[in-house]
């Protein structure tokens, strides 16, 4: 899989303007400032400036570097150039729900009234429809995606848990915004909590799938 400016330049725009919204509010901002909330949106830990306008860039940073050299030392490599596309994308929407998740905490930092209990459960929200619409063009890789030990050794067990996972991710994201801008708590735990339900559906779902592939993978002990 190759790299060119035209894919990479959105993605070094977000980290640039990530580092670069840290540096302008650290004289703008108080010694302690928060960063972490409660459900209802109240401060519940607060951290030094350092933390609090540069954890976000820095993980940002982290995931980038990540997944930009995973195609290279992935062992299922072969398979990036079929969903190049999909992995293009996940890429940019990751960093840009980052990114806006770090403009929201720097708001609230400088002491905008911004509802973080609200706004935050919201671009998750957004992330999840766009992982969503992306999941199911996804093919087997070791770095992103529904990764158990049945997809990975069957085909069959792959696509379909993750047809069935990209609905759920929709589903998932379209009820975690709405239940944001219901601004309920307990809409946001039931959410929450059904997703939990839905991930360990599909780890079942991907098992039988897998038990039912007859072109499955065996363990090599299995091999003849």
């Amino acid at each position: 899989m190759k790299y060119s400016w035209r894919t990479e330049w959105p993605l070094w725009l977000i980290l640039a303007a990530m580092f670069l919204i840290a540096v302008l509010a650290w004289n703008a901002v108080p010694d302690q400032i928060p960063v972490h909330w409660g459900l209802r949106g109240e401060p519940d830990r607060m951290g030094g400036r350092f933390e609090g306008l540069f954890i976000l860039p820095l993980v940002s940073l982290f995931i980038y570097g990540v997944l930009r050299i995973a195609p290279r030392i992935d062992p299922a490599r072969a398979n990036y150039d079929a969903f190049a596309g999909a992995y293009a994308t996940v890429r940019i929407i990751v960093l840009a729900a980052l990114l806006a998740v770090q403009i929201v905490t720097v708001l609230a930092a400088l002491g905008r009234p911004v509802n973080i209990s609200g706004v935050v459960p919201l671009i998750l929200g957004v992330l999840f429809v766009g992982l969503g619409n992306v999941l199911g063009k996804l093919r087997p890789n070791w770095f992103i995606g529904i990764r158990t030990p049945w997809t990975l050794s069957s085909r069959r067990s792959w696509d379909r848990t993750h047809q069935v996972g990209g609905w759920l991710f929709l589903v998932f994201g379209v009820l975690l915004m709405a239940a944001a801008l219901a601004r309920e708590a307990w809409m946001l735990v039931t959410v929450f909590s059904l997703f939990g339900v839905g991930v360990i559906g599909l780890v079942v779902y991907s098992y039988v799938e897998w038990k039912q592939d007859p072109e499955k993978t065996p363990p090599s002990s299995e091999r003849p």
